[in-house]
């Protein structure tokens, strides 16, 4: 009996070409205004902080392209029950993060590295296991030099020191993210 699904097909040829073409004007539709300008704060730091304009656009491209592959798996119902469990476990874990970011900001004398590359590490982990059997090991790959990235104690510590070059774009950054916790977007 052959195994050929229609469906199955159009969606890693929908994720092809989105994975393909991960640009601001491709990705509207999954990526909002807000998100947007997060992502162009994230890409400016990692800019600065690596120096190497090519290492900062390869890694905020693999965060669209995990993005964009994720929005296009939900918005097909590729999830089962328990994938969705942990779909729901991993939001609540990300806006844990972002209210931790936040507060990390606002509160002088309260940043914790450590605490903070926990919560990334503790998304990355939720992340690699919702796509599991969804996503090529190519993607799996993205998912990690991502949260690798931003979950670095020198970047981290770096991006939260209050007299360095990064305030103003983690001030841009909580202010984004504040937007969508009060949203209810992440």
């Amino acid at each position: 009996m052959e195994s050929f699904s229609s469906k199955e097909m159009a969606l890693k040829a929908q994720k092809k070409i989105l994975s393909s073409m991960a640009t601001k004007s491709s990705v509207q539709m999954f990526i909002d205004d807000t998100t947007s300008e997060i992502l162009d704060e994230l890409y400016r730091v990692s800019k600065e902080y690596t120096g190497n304009r090519a290492e900062a656009q390869k890694v905020t491209k693999n965060l669209v392209k995990i993005a964009v592959k994720i929005g296009v798996l939900f918005r097909h119902s590729c999830f089962n029950k328990q994938e969705m469990e942990l779909a729901q476990e991993f939001k609540r874990k990300l806006r844990q993060g972002a209210m931790t970011a936040i507060s990390f900001h606002e509160v002088e004398f309260t940043f914790d590295k450590a605490v903070m590359a926990e919560i990334l590490t503790g998304c990355r982990d939720l992340l690699l296991k919702l796509v599991n059997t969804h996503l090529t090991p190519k993607s799996h790959g993205r998912i990690n030099h991502v949260f690798n990235h931003y979950a670095d104690p020198e970047l981290l510590t770096k991006l939260y020191d209050p007299t360095g070059p990064f305030q103003g774009h983690l001030t841009k950054i909580c202010a984004g993210l504040n937007k969508m916790v009060e949203e209810e977007t992440i």
